[in-house]
């Protein structure tokens, strides 16, 4: 299954980075961090559909999506488009990222970053902090309870707002438990990668009002927007779709037209 096999490459490379920077190093890192300060992605989403556009140059399920890979120009291109945030792909081994570009980008960006990573140690949130990040993802998949709930904490604690992915009913009941404000749904099932965009909808259901919900994967045309919008979603994380575009700026209007 790709999903333990990207937990276990994960925990190989925890191991190492902390082996050349130890934890007490990346504490003192993040406390001493004082980047500017960055809008609230989940107040913004208050009154106001979000879309968070993702720098990633590869997946498990695609291989190599952009071989040219300007990582601080996408970035620009995404901040002067107006979307609400910036994810940032930090794996490796599976999807080619690099703590380096999430700096980088949240350097240079006015826009709340996301570390978009398979965080399975407190190490990777302080690493987070300390890089500049706004946001962190929880994948409540490879966490237990307790990870879960600890995580949570440190995160807030550290001032990170928190995705909180799922992509079942029983992931969601879980995730309830830690009280989060914002839930991710992946409609892209990490077992056997396939993709149903109904599971945000249907997912949304389940989760109360005042959570707000965030659809991810397979998200390839502009309508899609407003027919989850209808559903009672709050916002979209697209990568591929924009990665793969000639023009983002353009193709983002278009997709921020749709939910104006």
């Amino acid at each position: 299954m790709i999903l333990d096999d990207l937990v276990a490459a994960t925990t190989r490379r925890i191991a190492q980075e902390i082996a050349a920077v130890p934890l007490a190093t990346v504490q003192a890192q993040a406390q001493a961090f004082s980047g500017p300060e960055k809008p609230s992605f989940i107040a913004g989403l208050a009154d106001h559909f979000g879309i968070i556009a993702e720098v990633k140059q590869a997946s498990p399920s695609k291989g190599v999506i952009a071989e040219d890979f300007p990582y601080q120009a996408i970035a620009a291109d995404y901040t002067a488009a107006g979307v609400d945030a910036i994810s940032v792909l930090t794996e490796p081994d599976y999807f080619h990222g690099d703590l380096k570009y999430l700096q980088t980008i949240a350097a240079a960006s006015t826009k709340p970053v996301l570390r978009k990573d398979f965080v399975i140690d407190p190490y990777m949130l302080y690493q987070a902090k300390a890089a500049g990040a706004s946001l962190v993802l929880l994948i409540v998949a490879i966490l237990s309870d307790a990870q879960l709930h600890d995580y949570y904490q440190l995160a807030t604690k550290l001032g990170l707002e928190v995705l909180v992915e799922c992509h079942d009913a029983r992931e969601v009941q879980r995730a309830l438990a830690i009280k989060p404000q914002l839930i991710g749904v992946n409609n892209r099932n990490l077992k056997d990668f396939t993709v149903d965009l109904k599971t945000s909808e249907r997912l949304r259901e389940v989760i109360p009002a005042d959570i707000k919900v965030i659809a991810e994967s397979g998200i390839k045309k502009p309508k899609q927007l407003a027919e989850l919008q209808a559903a009672g979603i709050n916002g979209v994380l697209i990568g591929e779709t924009f990665m793969r575009a000639p023009d983002r700026q353009a193709m983002i209007h278009a997709y921020q037209a749709v939910v104006s």
